[in-house]
């Protein structure tokens, strides 16, 4: 079953009054699931977990679900809870207010602390509303994109804003991004699961990130993939750690 960053890509699609065509990279056709090069196909790849007790939400700037440079199709494949969104300051998804609404969550805003009254920044999650899960609500866009949304979204003021104390350097190298520090959606997110105690699901989003910037590196490049290399080698290792069967090579 397509997860929900993908149905937000046909839904979008299905909008489009013209053709619309992918910023940079390989011009090739392309996996319906991993938006890859058929040849550098990661889908095998893909780690399947449990239900993880945190979610993510995705709020999607428009053209972000057509990126094949998106990183929050990553977070969708590895968190069963990931829901996604297409952003509206005026007319916002009445789907989205019903699960900021739904009773066994407690959103947080992730976005900097440095925006917002002091009095609404958290930097963590424990003791607050323990008997919620914690939903993280992640603006996916360019970073004056974020700010623009985070500014203009009224509906998410009587949330927390979780405040990231990153303390990394993005290993994200697909986008330039105008601002340092910045981290791609996938590494939010797994620092999100770690706070949430879900290291499981961190790491596996860190080294899937891994795996998919090599996948698309290579095959803009037209190299081989490294199927023995240190990325695939770290995620073998993640679900090995948690009794999931070690990837496979191969390019199907």
């Amino acid at each position: 079953m397509p997860h929900a960053v993908s149905r937000l890509r046909t839904a979008r699609l299905a909008r489009s009054t013209q053709p619309l065509f992918a910023h940079g990279g390989f011009k090739s056709e392309r996996c319906a699931n991993c938006r890859l090069a058929p040849t550098h196909c990661m889908c095998a790849l893909r780690p399947t977990l449990a239900n993880t007790r945190a979610g993510v939400c995705l709020l999607m700037a428009d053209i972000e679900p057509l990126k094949p440079t998106n990183t929050g199709w990553l977070v969708a494949d590895v968190v069963p809870d990931t829901f996604a969104f297409s952003w509206s300051r005026t007319e916002p998804d009445p789907e989205l207010l019903a699960l900021l609404d739904d009773p066994q969550w407690q959103p947080y805003v992730v976005f900097p602390g440095q925006y917002v009254a002091p009095g609404r920044v958290v930097h963590d999650v424990a003791g607050h509303a323990e008997e919620k899960r914690p939903l993280f609500v992640l603006l996916d866009a360019t970073w004056t994109e974020a700010r623009k949304m985070f500014r203009r979204s009224p509906y998410l003021d009587r949330f927390p804003v979780l405040s990231l104390e990153a303390g990394q350097v993005s290993q994200y190298k697909l986008r330039r991004s105008g601002r340092d520090g910045h981290l791609c959606t996938s590494e939010v997110a797994a620092l999100c699961m770690g706070l949430a105690g879900e290291p499981v699901a961190g790491q596996a989003l860190e080294a899937y990130l891994a795996v998919f910037t090599h996948h698309y590196v290579q095959a803009k490049n037209q190299q081989p993939v490294a199927w023995e290399g240190a990325a695939h080698q770290r995620l073998r290792e993640v679900l090995r750690g948690r009794g999931q069967a070690p990837c496979a090579g191969g390019s199907g």
